[in-house]
């Protein structure tokens, strides 16, 4: 997994003054998205059929909070939005009604620049990925998931996440 790890810029690169010039200069926008589709997505786009999903997201465990990789870390502890006062919060299943909002925020012409976007096709094939590899999950490891995840869970309303059931 180690093609996964990017270089990222953090705000703790800055000092504070550097720090509140940027977030109050920013339009902050936060895209949220149910973490057990950003597993799968991780997944499918860095790792392929093999090894098993079930085997990936027990790396994922292992790795823990401190040592995992931006593509599957909680959102909670990447963006802190509890400490960030993000402007904007778009949740993945929505950004067909969104982006469009945003351009016209930002003073941006929406009309032409965004693709077509059919979020339901996107939610329904999710919903039928997530059931199926689910599905490889032990007890423990979907116990230990919605552990890992229990902030992004408490602060980004998923209902149907398969975590928080």
């Amino acid at each position: 997994y180690w093609r996964l790890r990017t270089r990222e810029t953090r705000l703790s690169q800055f000092n504070q003054t550097e720090v509140k010039a940027m977030l109050g200069s920013y339009t902050k926008v936060l895209f949220v998205r149910d973490p057990f589709h950003r597993l799968i997505a991780t997944f499918l786009q860095g790792m392929g059929s093999s090894p098993s999903f079930s085997s990936f997201v027990q790396e994922v465990l292992d790795s823990g909070m401190h040592n995992g990789s931006v593509a599957w870390k909680p959102l909670v502890s990447l963006c802190r939005p509890c400490l960030v006062h993000y402007d904007y919060v778009v949740m993945f299943g929505f950004l067909g009604q969104e982006l469009g909002h945003l351009l016209r925020r930002a003073g941006l012409p929406a009309g032409g620049l965004l693709p077509e976007l059919t979020d339901s096709q996107v939610q329904w094939t999710y919903r039928w990925l997530s059931e199926q590899m689910f599905s490889e999950l032990s007890a423990q490891q979907k116990q230990q998931l919605a552990h890992f995840y229990r902030w992004d869970l408490a602060a980004f309303p998923f209902p149907s996440s398969f975590l928080s059931n």
